[in-house]
C-alpha cells in the first residue's frame, strides 16, 4: 500500500473518530434499504461501534445480512463507510464497549437495559466527499484490508 493511501486512511479515521452520530443503513428482509441514526464510537483502527436493542428491526437485519453502510458528516464533508457488521463476544466485545463508552459514558448505564447489544462495523471501503475544499470538491475513495 502506498504511503499516500495510509495517510488518507489515517486522516479519514481521525475524521470519523470526531463524530458522535451516524446514519446506518442495512437491508430489510425484502431487500429494501432501512436506516437509523445511531451514536457511534470509533477505534483507532477504524472499527465503528454502536449500541442498540437486540430485538429491533435494525439488529435483526444486521444479523441476517451483515452488509451495512454508515454515513457521518460535518459541515460540507461527508464520509460513507461500507463494511460488515457483527456482534462481538467476550474480550473483543469488552474492548469495543470501552471504545463506545469513551464516546458515550452513559452507555454503561444502558448495559442494564434488557436486550442491549453492541454491533461493530468493520470497514471494507470508504468514500470521503469534501465539497468545501478549495479549489473544488475533493473526493477520496479507499479500500480497507480484510480482517
Amino acid at each position: 500500500m502506498e504511503h499516500s493511501d495510509l495517510a488518507a486512511r489515517a486522516e479519514l479515521i481521525r475524521f470519523v473518530r470526531r463524530q458522535r452520530l451516524a446514519v446506518v443503513a442495512s437491508l430489510g428482509p425484502d431487500g429494501a434499504p432501512q436506516s437509523a441514526v445511531v451514536g457511534i464510537g470509533t477505534s483507532e483502527t477504524g472499527e465503528i461501534v454502536f449500541d442498540t436493542l437486540g430485538t429491533t428491526r435494525k439488529a435483526q437485519n444486521l444479523r441476517r445480512d451483515p452488509r451495512a453502510s454508515l454515513v457521518v458528516w460535518e459541515g460540507e464533508r461527508t464520509v460513507q463507510v461500507d463494511g460488515l457488521a457483527d456482534e462481538p463476544v467476550g474480550e473483543e466485545r469488552d474492548r469495543l464497549r470501552e471504545v463506545y463508552f469513551a464516546a458515550y459514558p452513559d452507555g454503561r448505564e444502558r448495559l442494564a437495559w434488557p436486550h442491549i447489544t453492541h454491533f461493530r462495523l468493520r470497514p471494507r471501503w470508504a468514500r470521503s466527499s469534501d465539497f468545501g475544499a478549495s479549489p473544488g470538491p475533493r473526493i477520496v475513495e479507499l479500500e480497507f484490508p480484510r480482517p
